[in-house]
């Protein structure tokens, strides 16, 4: 069918491609490869539906970016993931923890806690989203721009003597709803992943409750795994 040969021809040309570029218009590729427009509409569509393109409205049509890949570790010094990173803030709020969130950090529901949602973003392109929570009162004086660049757990353990030594993080498959979607540029309800971190001082108090979502299909978690003669 000359559809699939369609196809194979942009999976080629999608390789030799460096990611995130954008490729030629519809009616360049139609008249490069000899086909009708929706015949090149169909294949791209089929494409895209795989990942190996994506498409932005009034923007045109590019080669996924490659995934930033997160070397899994044991420790809190992790290396940093591939990329280079910076956050804008969306949300700074102290609140009442109220009854679910101060149970996540082991203090009165009427307890203020500082809320902040930054979108996290690596080569230019909207990566994660982060909601954090931590107790207001470890933290006085924080303001926004604290959590544009940097460490977290830098500026808390230099700034406010909080030395972080463990954390409880789980990871699970979920999609993004509309809110998400808009901020990661994605179709809604497009694969993701859900981080859940718990950390704690060294003095083994809460100090910090993170929900993170991810998006599915640039980011990737590896890890490194070691064989003994009791393995199976």
């Amino acid at each position: 069918m000359k559809r699939i040969w369609v196809r194979d021809q942009l999976r080629q040309l999608v390789a030799d491609l460096p990611p995130g570029s954008v490729i030629p218009s519809e009616r360049e590729l139609s008249e490069q490869f000899g086909v009708s427009r929706p015949t090149l509409r169909a294949a791209v569509e089929e494409l895209a539906g795989d990942g190996l393109l994506i498409r932005h409205q009034g923007r045109g049509t590019f080669t996924p970016h490659r995934p930033v890949s997160q070397p899994l570790a044991g420790h809190l010094a992790v290396p940093p993931a591939d990329g280079t990173w910076s956050s804008r803030v969306e949300e700074f709020d102290v609140t009442p923890a109220g009854p679910r969130l101060g149970a996540r950090l082991r203090i009165s529901p009427a307890e203020d806690v500082l809320t902040v949602t930054r979108l996290r973003i690596t080569d230019d392109q909207p990566m994660a989203i982060e909601h954090l929570s931590l107790i207001a009162a470890l933290v006085p004086g924080i303001a926004p721009a604290d959590f544009e660049s940097g460490s977290l757990y830098h500026l808390l353990r230099h700034r406010y003597a909080i030395a972080v030594s463990d954390a409880v993080q789980t990871t699970e498959a979920t999609v993004t709803d509309a809110t998400e979607s808009a901020l990661l540029e994605v179709p809604v309800h497009a694969p993701a992943l859900l981080f859940e971190r718990t950390t704690k001082d060294v003095t083994g108090r809460v100090v910090e409750y993170t929900r993170s979502i991810y998006r599915g299909d640039r980011y990737r978690i590896t890890a490194n795994l070691h064989f003994d003669e009791s393995s199976g």
